[in-house]
């Protein structure tokens, strides 16, 4: 005889919902980067600077990616109740994620092309002007940075049985939005190390190398996060510490696994398909008041067939 049940835990709306915080500190970021953005562009026509202006047109790919993170966040929010989304809109944060890292990636090849052009034709760079504005932008990045981080960190949880493990995922899109912020502070900490060379050493070529240099650095970067979010897209996440700790709850209950699919739905958040081998004397709610133990599973379906 079979039966089975499906089973929402107390935690179903928290994966329904964007982060309010980090949609706001996601959207100041973005202001002040397309301020930032403007002033770069200007300057570097105004004093002749490839370098500034080059960074001013990266910046202008960061503003974009930023701004696309808070949309994203908003539209999550917007459509955290809509039934066609029968586990929430979690996943729309980790495509935001997943598209700032193609364009991330982007931004190196064009950077390392721009690069290129500059090394076999250089051209006369008002260079004390141009360090001031670089280090303006250098702070403002830094001053982004410091907004931004925090969230897209994964976050220890104790459970009630003694275990300590960290969720995995965090907020992709947030974190998504931090690394371009810094893949934009490397950036300016390279351009301001090439025109120091060229105002002080007459180094000269030292602009386009740093800007190879710098483009590896973010393609490295991106190829990092598209990754992760990649795997995430792809339900492929490594989840193995809660599943171990979900066979060892229903090893105790006497219960006999015959299948289990566990995959992320939400920042910490998971849901759970079961199907056990049990005494008949265990039902469905037995397990889950045993599985309430694991605050992460939000949706648990479990079937028993009675040996």
């Amino acid at each position: 005889m079979n039966h089975s049940a499906s089973v929402d835990c107390p935690h179903r709306a928290a994966f329904g919902q964007s982060n309010p915080l980090s949609e706001k500190r996601t959207r100041n970021a973005a202001i002040l980067t397309a301020v930032m953005m403007v002033v770069e562009i200007v300057c570097g026509y105004w004093l002749g600077s490839m370098a500034l202006l080059a960074d001013g047109w990266h910046m202008l790919s960061h503003t974009l990616a930023l701004g696309l993170a808070a949309a994203t966040y908003a539209f999550a929010r917007a459509h955290a109740d809509d039934p066609r989304y029968s586990f929430g809109t979690w996943k729309v944060e980790v495509l935001g994620g997943y598209t700032s890292a193609l364009m991330l990636l982007a931004i190196a090849g064009t950077m390392a092309w721009e690069s290129v052009a500059r090394l076999l034709t250089p051209g006369p760079i008002r260079y004390g002007e141009a360090i001031a504005v670089t280090v303006l932008g250098l702070v403002v990045n830094l001053a982004c940075a410091a907004m931004l981080s925090g969230g897209g960190h994964s976050h220890s949880h104790d459970h009630t049985h003694g275990h300590d493990h960290a969720h995995e995922g965090g907020d992709l899109n947030l974190r998504a939005a931090y690394v371009h912020v810094l893949a934009d502070a490397a950036t300016s900490i390279l351009a301001i190390v090439a025109l120091s060379g060229g105002l002080f050493l007459g180094l000269s070529w030292l602009d386009p190398v740093m800007g190879l240099f710098g483009a590896a650095l973010i393609a490295v970067w991106a190829v990092g996060l598209l990754r992760q979010t990649g795997r995430t897209l792809l339900d492929a996440g490594d989840h193995d510490a809660i599943e171990n700790e979900v066979r060892a709850s229903l090893a105790e209950a006497g219960a006999r696994v015959r299948d289990l699919h566990l995959w992320q739905v939400g920042s910490g958040r998971y849901a759970l398909i079961l199907s056990l081998k049990a005494d008949g004397k265990t039902t469905a709610e037995d397990i889950r008041h045993r599985l309430t133990e694991h605050e992460e599973l939000v949706h648990v379906t479990v079937e028993i067939v009675e040996n």
